[in-house]
């Protein structure tokens, strides 16, 4: 394996000779987080990345965020190091997403009444079902608004796939949610139904947790994710995005004590001191984590060579859907 100077050395001779912009999400690890021209959380990386001059998109995250520049921007070309795939993403495919809705339909309430959103941690073809029932994208920092808009359609929302968010959504806005498999789950009764999906690394923190902060340290600040579980979201003093969490964080005293319920990679990079993660299991994305430097160099050289690794495609029927899920999350963010 080449030492990591030797690495970052041919990556910076391989970015001069290519047209290409590398992308990395918050929860890469250092050595690749510190050699992209683009960083941030998944749709800003797909937003900004869109707009990039360059004809060739290194993307380094999951699959779905591969795919969403695709989707938003068909003419660039995108490749991933690792095409690595986001564990809450593979927990529904179109195939589950169709039975949802059909347990809605089999509960008494007609498809037409049904308005899908779908989280964007999501594959495209599920997005493109989505856009194809008139349903959006929303991402965390935008859910409930999306959500507030949904609603006014006066349909049932089928919220997918992450059933914390869903449900963390809903106790802020005062809804009732249920889950699809978790209990009872009456259609009828919720105004949001969730899919039973969730994240792995969210699912580490636990309510124990933030009991154990508190009492070390009196006064610290519990900043979670809302794909952490409902009961330790109502016990945070802030539930936002990653964008969100690193603006509250980096807002604080320096002196102020924080214990952070998000991923490892990111937390350890939000300031020097007084900053914990909220977990005695060290919370780290295994799939985020499968890119390497050595990848990324890998499929710069692959690039030049005119034989492209791991180049993200996307059938232009899924591509026509999907993305007016995507545009309509937009134009609601706009109205």
């Amino acid at each position: 394996m080449r030492d990591l100077q030797s690495l970052q050395a041919e990556i910076a001779q391989l970015k001069e000779e290519l047209s290409v912009t590398i992308v990395a999400h918050y929860y890469q690890k250092d050595e690749v987080f510190e050699i992209a021209d683009i960083t941030g959380d998944s749709l800003e990386l797909a937003k900004r990345a869109k707009e990039s001059e360059s004809e060739w998109i290194l993307f380094c995250g999951v699959g779905f965020m591969g795919q969403s520049v695709k989707i938003l921007a068909p003419h660039k070309r995108v490749a991933m190091p690792k095409i690595a795939c986001c564990a809450m993403a593979r927990m529904i495919d179109s195939t589950y997403f169709d039975a949802s809705v059909q347990y809605m339909v089999d509960h008494g309430i007609d498809k037409e009444e049904i308005l899908p959103i779908t989280y964007i941690n999501s594959g495209a073809e599920v997005k493109a079902k989505v856009g194809q029932m008139g349903g959006s994208v929303c991402t965390s920092s935008s859910a409930v608004k999306i959500i507030e808009k949904a609603l006014q359609s006066g349909k049932k929302i089928l919220f997918v796939p992450d059933k914390c968010l869903g449900q963390n959504v809903a106790r802020m806005m005062g809804l009732k949610s249920c889950v699809i498999g978790e209990g009872e789950c009456d259609p009828k009764e919720a105004d949001i139904i969730c899919y039973n999906g969730f994240c792995s690394v969210h699912q580490l923190f636990e309510l124990k947790d933030v009991e154990f902060f508190r009492k070390r340290y009196p006064g610290i600040k519990i900043a979670v994710h809302p794909e952490c579980k409902p009961e330790v979201c109502e016990a945070a003093d802030f539930v936002g995005s990653t964008s969100q969490i690193i603006r509250y964080v980096q807002s604080l005293d320096p002196e102020q004590k924080v214990a952070v319920g998000t991923e490892y990679n990111l937390v350890h990079r939000l300031r020097p001191k007084n900053t914990y993660v909220l977990s005695a299991t060290k919370p780290e994305c295994p799939t985020m984590n499968e890119t390497s430097l050595e990848d990324v160099a890998n499929t710069l050289k692959a690039i030049k060579e005119g034989a492209p690794l791991n180049e993200i495609f996307v059938d232009d029927e899924t591509i026509k859907w999907a993305r007016v899920a995507l545009e309509r999350m937009f134009e609601y963010l706009e109205g």
